[in-house]
């Protein structure tokens, strides 16, 4: 039987409180809240941290709420919570897909967003989901707040911009009007790490793509923020021929290894076909809302 080296456990009782034992324990010490990545690696002694700072306590870090044009969630909200969410489903639907496919109910009811962000895993599905639609990671010490981008909050695998003594408290993401995003992902069996997986988000103004995003994962040892992607979509008029483009740009854009999930070569072709899929999807949504909000509209003006 695994079991992991010896170590102290300490139960936060505020924020206040978990910043405190993180600053006093230093580099030692590491917060838990579902435990699914953590904990494994503890078994295997990959990770011997001294002290456990365990979260579960802090109920004022699970929420979802619209404010000011931003989705704020809370870095303790459970994947269950943001699948269930009919907010996210109806603003930002890239969520439900991936949640849809991450592990399995078990995880879900226990696992966090902010667990899953701060593993920085190049194959977890959040990241490459919150690198499509632009989030923002805030990150909280004993001397304030300050407020990261995607691209920045990761520093390679499995490292983060939250440095010692401080904690991820909240993802932010932007709601735009005219928006679409979709998630697609290939594994070898239900629940399953992905082979490779694409996120995409699209904003539809005067018939043209007025930004983009995508996100991939599982194809090169970095969570990849496909610029060059979305550099060739906005402006241009969505059509097959331009997602075609895409997804063959989104392939030169990453650096798979071969291993037991696949051949490099078969994940760079996933990585272009998911983007041609994520993107196909994303804009018929961004479609629809568009053509929901119009007919909302002429339906208000007609009882005047």
């Amino acid at each position: 039987m695994q079991v992991p080296a010896s170590f102290e456990y300490e139960r936060a009782g505020s924020v206040d409180d978990a910043l405190a034992l993180l600053e006093r324990y230093g580099e030692d010490a590491r917060v838990v809240a579902g435990g699914h990545s953590l904990l494994p690696m503890m078994k295997l002694r990959l990770a011997r941290p001294e002290l456990l700072v365990d979260i579960n306590d802090l109920i004022e870090l699970d929420y979802l709420r619209l404010e000011d044009g931003w989705l704020r969630i809370g870095a303790l909200t459970r994947h269950r919570g943001l699948l269930e969410s009919p907010l996210v489903g109806r603003l930002l639907p890239i969520f439900h897909d991936a949640e849809r496919v991450i592990a399995d109910p078990a995880v879900r009811n226990r696992g966090t967003i902010g667990g899953s962000l701060c593993q920085a895993d190049p194959a977890e599905d959040l990241s490459a989901v919150c690198a499509a639609v632009r989030a923002r990671a805030v990150i909280r010490g004993r001397g304030g707040e300050r407020v990261v981008a995607m691209p920045d909050f990761y520093r390679g695998p499995y490292e983060t911009a939250v440095g010692v003594g401080e904690m991820l408290v909240e993802v932010r993401v932007p709601v735009v009007p005219g928006a679409g995003s979709a998630y697609e992902k290939v594994e070898r069996k239900a629940g399953d790490w992905a082979v490779a997986a694409a996120g995409a988000a699209v904003v539809l103004a005067d018939g043209r793509i007025a930004d983009a995003g995508v996100g991939l994962a599982a194809v090169g040892a970095d969570v990849v923020n496909a610029d060059a992607v979305t550099r060739a979509l906005v402006g241009a008029e969505p059509s097959e021929e331009l997602f075609a483009e895409a997804g063959r740009i989104a392939s030169g854009s990453c650096e798979p290894v071969t291993d037991g999930r696949g051949s490099a070569e078969y994940k760079r072709h996933l990585a272009g076909e998911l983007t041609v899929r994520a993107l196909r999807r994303a804009t018929a949504r961004a479609i629809a809302a568009r053509d929901g909000a119009q007919d909302g509209a002429a339906h208000d003006g007609s009882e005047e």
